[in-house]
């Protein structure tokens, strides 16, 4: 048997992919399992995105490889819609980088900065590809806790009192996945400050802006951001294309140029299809953006209900995809996750195993939370039949206000 690489070790299968397995088997062998894992919109794209790409289909151009850059008129309508929403602007031609969703673009930006032993200053919680993929470039991740009493927001001074001399690269997530919490501009200038004294490369992960959010910010917005930061987003939660893989990076020329001297390495080009509808999305008015929100107020609210019902705190003044709930201490997340999916066949997720290991979330599949409310206890969670008890799981649930 040949060996997997030494830096296989470092690393697990991601979550999802390794707990899908498990609801799978379930529902291979009967169980009729809800899915309240992953955030994956469930609305369907703007009619004219569809259009767009089915248009495609004939062009002749359509099949060939594609630009490593992506095609001017997207490159063009990324620029624009930065302009129009951000009052960032940008070069379509040097500073902007379309991608094959925006998790690619975590990979392609450490293997252009990152060396053995680099260190990466990494939310907690966060996202967990961001240290799987520092773990693989043999970097190391330095964890910094994000908490309630600071807003969830980074301590610039606790971070000050550090060794960051061996830091090159930050990541933040803003509006924050999972708590919903926002960076205001006058924090984005200390981290562009934070950063420029020293010499860190910020990156701004930032496909939430319109969820819920009547204040789209960009970290690019602040003066002299560009020489330290760049900026991630994606058009899978704003414009329900999450299947599409449709993401940007975007940044001064000389980071843009490192990115693509990798990326042009690992693809052959976005399908020209994909382009077209993607340029097409980010042309949609203001009343999309107010339909899609329409939704999900309506959403959040019976995610609020629900949160009520498990008596839960929880705080109505954030954006995003998500309600960041606490729940009374009794389980732990992972006990209470496994619990409820071989008793209950109901999947949720941790925000990260390995990470504030007493949170956890629920995606809103909405038609599943309409039946939570229309029946006591339907799916006999705690074998009562007599309504919602106080949910004994861990300490804090992560609950989604997705779908």
């Amino acid at each position: 048997m040949i060996e997997a690489a030494n830096r296989l070790q470092t690393v697990e299968e991601y979550y999802f992919s390794k707990k899908l397995r498990e609801v799978n088997l379930l529902i291979a062998s009967g169980k009729p399992v809800i899915n309240l894992g992953i955030g994956s919109p469930d609305m369907q794209p703007p009619k004219k995105v569809l259009s767009a790409i089915s248009a495609s289909f004939e062009n002749p151009i359509a099949h060939k490889y594609q630009s490593y850059q992506g095609i001017p008129e997207l490159k063009s309508a990324i620029a624009e819609f930065y302009k129009e929403h951000f009052h960032v602007n940008l070069s379509p031609s040097t500073e902007v980088l379309p991608l094959m969703g925006s998790k690619e673009g975590i990979m392609h930006i450490s293997m252009a900065f990152l060396n053995p032993g680099d260190e990466v200053l990494i939310p907690n919680p966060g996202y967990p590809t961001y240290q799987a993929v520092t773990k693989l470039l043999d970097a190391k991740p330095v964890l910094y806790d994000l908490n309630e009493d600071s807003n969830w927001l980074p301590d610039l001074n606790v971070l000050e009192k550090r060794d960051l001399s061996n830091v090159k690269l930050m990541w933040i997530n803003y509006p924050h996945m999972p708590t919903g919490t926002q960076a205001s501009h006058a924090f984005f200038n200390e981290l562009v400050t934070f950063a420029k004294k020293h010499k860190i490369l910020i990156i701004n992960d930032n496909p939430y802006s319109f969820i819920l959010n009547e204040s789209p910010r960009s970290i690019l917005s602040v003066n002299g951001a560009k020489d330290v930061c760049l900026e991630l987003n994606s058009l899978s939660k704003t414009f329900n294309m999450a299947g599409w893989r449709v993401g940007m990076v975007l940044g001064n020329n000389e980071h843009i140029n490192a990115i693509l001297k990798v990326k042009s390495n690992m693809d052959s080009g976005m399908f020209y299809g994909i382009q077209k509808g993607a340029v097409e999305a980010l042309k949609c008015s203001k009343l999309w953006y107010l339909s899609l929100n329409s939704v999900y107020e309506q959403r959040r609210e019976l995610i609020w209900k629900l949160a009520d019902a498990l008596n839960c705190t929880y705080d109505k003044n954030t954006s995003g995809l998500f309600v960041w709930a606490k729940l009374p201490p009794f389980f732990k997340s992972e006990e209470f996750i496994d619990t409820v999916l071989k008793n209950n066949h109901i999947f949720i997720s941790h925000v990260d195993p390995n990470q504030l290991v007493d949170y956890c979330r629920f995606l809103n599949e909405f038609p599943m939370i309409l039946s939570y409310f229309c029946s006591p206890d339907p799916y006999n969670l705690y074998g009562s039949g007599a309504g919602w008890p106080k949910l004994y799981g861990s300490d804090c649930i992560y609950i989604i206000n997705n779908t």
